[in-house]
């Protein structure tokens, strides 16, 4: 399974709250806050675009066996159509059972694969959620250090462009939520 992303502005978000604190500052409280907000969407967001991944890639093993399965019945089938034909071609009977135990394989054949493709699909769609929450993560990540700066240099233009990057953020995961 693939390991849960990784938000490494965690440092920066204890650097905004001990600036908080020390600070009678109002300014730094809300953007400590707004940090603290975007960290916890960031953790979210990171904990879904987990287990889409993970679920993708559950979703391709599946396939993936299906299409061994597959195969197999294939090479069944053909090796059972082979029998077929080299008794039909020494003159000899084939028997009943061989003949409808040939359609049955080709049938089997037909399901695996609608539910190999339907894996297929499956996989992909996880995969799809799973990048628009990373769009997310990534977002909140970015947003996040930007409050950091905002704070260091005094700059209440960066705070905005913070909100404004987490705002997106928030678009993405409710994107992949919905």
């Amino acid at each position: 399974m693939a390991e849960e992303m990784e938000v490494p502005i965690e440092h920066l978000h204890e650097s905004l709250q001990e600036a908080a604190e020390k600070s009678n500052n109002k300014w730094i409280l809300m953007v400590a806050l707004t940090a603290a907000i975007l960290a916890v969407l960031a953790a979210v967001a990171s904990l879904l675009a987990s287990f889409h991944v993970n679920e993708a890639m559950i979703e391709q093993l599946q396939a993936s066996d299906q299409w061994a399965y597959y195969q197999a019945k294939g090479l069944k089938h053909e090796i059972l159509d082979s029998k077929i034909e080299l008794l039909k071609s020494l003159g000899k009977i084939t028997s009943p059972q061989d003949q409808s135990k040939s359609v049955q394989y080709e049938q089997q054949q037909k399901e695996i694969e609608v539910t190999a493709r339907n894996a297929e699909k499956s996989s992909a769609e996880h995969m799809e959620i799973h990048h628009i929450l990373a769009r997310a993560v990534t977002l909140f990540q970015i947003a996040i250090a930007i409050s950091a700066i905002a704070v260091l240099t005094r700059k209440k233009w960066m705070w905005y462009g913070s909100i404004i990057l987490g705002l997106g953020g928030i678009l993405f995961l409710l994107q992949g939520i919905l």
